[in-house]
């Protein structure tokens, strides 16, 4: 089994690696209103090249402008005359591989954490591509491979330890579509003008710093809200799920974490306001999505959040909050007690991700609020806090109620390492008492399940070191530590996890 698991791995670095150099673009003339060639490009000049390094992928690297230049990857072609690029283009892959030892349990059960010594593989390859379509209107498609599994496939932590792999693991690598959305700018008036580099489904370009902008198509939610500059992306800063995000939003999306709908924008350069309205996964933690607004068949949801910026002595500060309701297939956690006491397990399979349910009752709504803040130059603190009603069944993300978080990061200029990143921090997670009693009853959710609980809070602590050892590539070892793993303390372990990420980003 040890050999058939590595074996799967290196198959999925290997398929990777042969797609990832594929589609290497090479800076030759052409006609480049037709077909853009793409060149590495910076926003300042600077006489020593060998000196500068690449801006990595979705990287924060940005908070610590004194000391660390920005680098874009753009497409080489001619503005047009709204001064907005043609194309934009980056490609990132990341691997992911955890190991814990042993640790000494009780009991297990259907969802629990193997207490014997385990470890897991995963790699995420992304290809980020956009195209202006007319003024201040462009489409972006990013088409995506991953392989490998989590401990468990994926179970037994409701704050699950890697960001990077699905609930649902499969070690073989696996092309779909991620991401393809429409986005229109509309610009508003009295605005000045920004200019926005080249990034993820971002062209470079002059943009107004009012403006109303409408997405329409398939994409993550969390790209729009619930951002953070310290603590966001589980490719470049903290891996744990329950971190990387609002551990209580059971924020809509299939078991790859993508969706379909529409999200609507007012950004002001000290404030924003956005809000969406989305599809559901028709079974729990599973790819088919869909979406209704009929009351018999009510299966959408809906996000709005508030974001506010400012600077407290020159220092930048945010804070976002956001609110949310979900309308699903998922039971309620009392209905499913009273039928298990009567030997009917037809709702808790539901829960579980077993069937396929056939009424459409469920609703969630609950709350977040995010703040970060910068201390001095290159170090941040940042802090989350997020609650959910936790009568009916998680849907589609993890089995978390009520989550408080807090850490922060540091860059290494501090020690003559500028694109380096320490970052440290911890996370409180809890369930609803519907939730607990569920799990009491022997019920299994999408995540967790020991078959019995003796319910106490889950401790999880993460600390990362993010190395940059060239332009285009960090490695970061991680260390986890979890307490009272999916709620139980009757197996509080605890539970290390070491690890080590690789990211390689133009």
């Amino acid at each position: 089994m040890e050999r058939k698991k590595i074996h799967q791995a290196q198959q999925a670095i290997v398929f990777s690696a042969l797609l990832f150099t594929s589609i290497k673009v090479k800076s030759e003339p052409r006609d480049t209103t037709e077909i853009p060639s793409f060149s590495f490009y910076s926003q300042s000049t600077y006489s020593d090249q060998q000196k500068l390094f690449l801006k990595p992928l979705n990287s924060d690297l940005s908070q610590n402008k004194k000391n660390i230049p920005k680098f874009n990857f753009i497409a080489n072609d001619e503005l047009g005359k709204d001064s907005v690029a043609k194309w934009t283009l980056h490609i990132q892959v990341s691997t992911v591989y955890q190991y814990h030892p042993a640790f000494e349990v009780p009991y297990s059960g259907a969802k629990s954490l193997s207490n014997s010594a385990d470890n897991a593989l995963s790699i995420t390859h992304t290809i980020f591509l956009g195209r202006k379509l007319w003024k201040n209107a462009a489409f972006y498609f990013n088409p995506e491979l991953t392989g490998g599994n989590g401990f468990n496939g994926a179970t037994g932590i409701a704050g699950f330890p890697n960001g990077e792999i699905y609930r649902v693991g499969n070690p073989t690598p696996t092309p779909f579509v991620a991401r393809a959305f429409f986005q229109q700018i509309i610009s508003l008036g009295n605005s000045e003008i920004e200019n926005l580099s080249s990034d993820i489904n971002q062209l470079k370009g002059k943009k107004p710093t009012s403006r109303i902008v409408i997405s329409i198509g398939k994409f993550c939610l969390a790209d729009f809200f619930d951002a953070n500059s310290y603590n966001h992306d589980a490719r470049t800063q903290f891996l744990n799920w329950s971190l990387m995000a609002h551990g209580a939003w059971d924020f809509p999306a299939d078991t790859r974490g993508y969706t379909e709908g529409g999200v609507i924008e007012l950004i002001k350069p000290m404030w924003s306001i956005r809000a969406s309205s989305v599809a559901v996964p028709n079974q729990a933690n599973h790819l088919p999505m869909e979406y209704s607004l009929n009351s018999s068949t009510r299966a959408h949801s809906e996000t709005i959040e508030y974001e506010r910026k400012w600077k407290l002595k020159n220092h930048p500060g945010t804070i976002r909050g956001t609110l949310f309701a979900t309308f699903c297939r998922a039971p309620k956690y009392t209905d499913a007690i009273n039928q298990m006491a009567k030997g009917d397990s037809i709702l808790e399979k539901i829960i579980s991700s077993e069937v396929e349910g056939t009424t459409f009752t469920g609703k969630k709504y609950g709350y977040g609020i995010n703040i970060e803040q910068e201390i001095i130059a290159g170090v941040g603190i940042f802090s989350r806090w997020s609650w959910n009603d936790g009568h009916y069944a998680t849907w589609a993300f993890t089995d978390i109620d009520r989550s408080l978080q807090l850490g922060f990061t540091i860059h290494g200029n501090y020690w003559k390492r500028a694109a380096d990143l320490f970052g440290i921090a911890g996370v409180v997670n809890g369930l609803s008492p519907d939730h607990i009693d569920y799990l009491k009853a022997g019920g299994i959710g999408v995540i967790v399940g020991d078959g019995k609980l003796n319910y106490g809070y889950e401790y999880i602590m993460e600390t990362f070191y993010r190395i940059q050892l060239a332009q285009s590539v960090q490695v970061s070892p991680d260390y986890q530590l979890v307490v009272n793993p999916a709620y139980n303390k009757d197996r509080k372990g605890p539970v290390n996890i070491y690890g080590i990420r690789i990211h390689v980003g133009f």
